[in-house]
């Protein structure tokens, strides 16, 4: 289902969609678009286009920004898309996480 919704985003839209992502990592780190620009060693006016979605950016820059975030960008075979997805999915029970999820947070308050 992501596959074909992927493929079928025009470029305007996959420009927003990838965007929103970042807007999203970076509201949830307590970071600001001029931390996360000096951190991908790009401008800050650069870092709001390309969260916007006004802007395209080189694989470079997206994998710096990404990293800036804490996040790493990857190419996976589109046949994992569901599987990978499926493993992100939040749950209702705690106890079923993925062995991936962090719990840094709870550990450090705990």
């Amino acid at each position: 289902m992501i596959q074909k919704h992927i493929m079928t985003l025009a470029p305007d839209s996959l420009l927003k969609e990838l965007g929103l992502r970042f807007r999203k990592a970076r509201m949830a780190a307590g970071l600001s678009q001029e931390q996360i620009a000096l951190r991908a060693n790009i401008s800050r006016p650069r870092y709001r286009d390309i969260e916007t979605g006004a802007a395209a950016a080189r694989a470079t820059t997206l994998v710096n920004i990404a990293r800036a975030l804490g996040m790493e960008m990857m190419l996976i075979p589109q046949a994992m898309v569901p599987a990978i997805q499926s493993m992100l999915q939040p749950t209702a029970d705690d106890d079923d996480r993925p062995a991936f999820t962090s719990d840094v947070e709870e550990e450090e308050g705990g």
